[in-house]
């Protein structure tokens, strides 16, 4: 089973490229579902047709579905939140805010991740294709099962077991709510087995996540930060499509005329952050692109003869690591040598200059004190080592 998700920032296109991949893979034949994963769903509106949580049939092969983030909150740990909601009430909060307090951040977008791996596990489709909110953080989620593992399954066992015994003692004691067992089982199953599953999937050879932009410099540089979080998240992103090129015939306009350049330099930039991943193409649509035939004749103009479900390409395989008080990053870089490249750091960004061409990583936010220490070449890698900065810590 393939999963895609597809990321970038809102307006870009993302839902009409999620939905027009789909559409395209089940003309071909796979048996493919298409979710919005994004609080302001506009999946219907791409499809023209009705949907909610439940996928149902909008052409031969394709289904649809948009999440209900609050039921599925309720649906998979309604217990912790009833119990977060009674404590808060407790301390004199108001009902309804206290609900909306309940919801912790980013639990919209896990609920709704959760969603995806029960249709990814049910065996119904050979594709699904998300169109995430328009934010990269919903992917941070995935290292959320490895922070929690070890000392927190045996803590919330141990209070599990322990809730039986003190539970009734304690109720008659203190005057806030005690958790029951119910609360402590459902908060293990959540943290132990459900986003464990979630993170194997997201992680595994069959996922792919694909950047879609358009030749406007913030949204590259916001793309090219998403690349980083994706990098040390370690999800594999193969592809990035860029959306409303203007056309050669449109250029020729005397108004277009001097947009032509400009136009061209983002093209260079996409292809230079994010080599060597293929950049797709998608030129500016003379309408609106909606319904499943006109999204499947989309797809297929934008994948031309690739497989729209296939790994289209591996990307530059970065790696983020930290050392002592420093960090270091590897960059594979087949073919040269540390005299051919130009590394320096500026503000929150590393820049490598090779033969002529710059190229500009986003750096995490932990290595915001850092700079860089040292530069070598190890196992056909860019090796650049990262230290305190001596200036700030005087």
């Amino acid at each position: 089973m393939r999963l895609l998700l597809y990321t970038g920032k809102g307006g870009v296109g993302k839902t009409t490229t999620a939905a027009a991949t789909a559409a395209h893979a089940a003309r071909r034949g796979l048996r493919a579902l298409v979710v919005s994963a994004d609080a302001a769903h506009s999946l219907g509106d791409v499809l023209d047709e009705p949907l909610g949580p439940t996928p149902r049939s909008v052409a031969a092969g394709l289904d649809a579905c948009e999440v209900d983030a609050r039921h599925e909150i309720e649906r998979h740990w309604g217990r912790v939140r009833e119990y977060v909601v009674s404590l808060l009430r407790h301390q004199g909060i108001d009902e309804v805010v206290a609900e909306e307090l309940a919801l912790l951040p980013g639990a919209d977008e896990l609920a709704t991740l959760v969603c995806v791996e029960e249709h990814a596990a049910s065996g119904r489709y050979d594709l699904i294709v998300v169109d995430c909110a328009p934010t990269g953080s919903t992917l941070r989620l995935v290292s959320l099962p490895e922070v929690a593992h070890g000392g927190m399954r045996w803590l919330l066992r141990l209070q599990r077991a322990a809730s039986h015994i003190a539970e009734p003692i304690a109720r008659g004691l203190v005057g806030a709510p005690i958790p029951k067992a119910e609360v402590f089982a459902e908060a293990e199953r959540l943290f132990f087995k459900t986003l464990r599953a979630l993170r194997e999937r997201l992680l595994s050879e069959q996922t792919s996540v694909r950047i879609v932009v358009t030749p406007e410099s913030m949204v590259i540089d916001e793309a090219r930060r998403a690349l980083t979080d994706l990098a040390l998240f370690e999800l594999r992103t193969d592809a990035v499509v860029m959306n409303r090129v203007l056309p050669e015939a449109a250029l020729a306009e005397s108004f277009f005329r001097d947009w032509g350049p400009a136009q061209d330099a983002r093209r260079e930039e996409v292809a230079t952050a994010f080599a060597p991943l293929p950049i797709l193409e998608s030129p500016l649509a003379e309408d609106e692109i909606r319904g499943a035939a006109a999204l499947a004749d989309h797809g297929a103009a934008l994948f031309g003869t690739r497989d729209p479900a296939a790994r289209l390409g591996e990307g530059a395989g970065l790696r983020f690591g930290r050392e002592g008080e420093g960090g270091w990053l590897r960059v594979p870089m087949i073919g040269r040598s540390a005299a051919d490249l130009d590394v320096a750091r500026i503000d929150d960004e590393l820049v490598i200059g090779i033969g002529g061409r710059r190229r500009r990583i986003a750096l995490p936010s932990a290595f915001a004190a850092l700079e860089v220490a040292r530069v070598a070449m190890e196992d056909a890698c860019l090796v650049v080592s990262f230290a305190p900065d001596a200036g700030a810590s005087g």
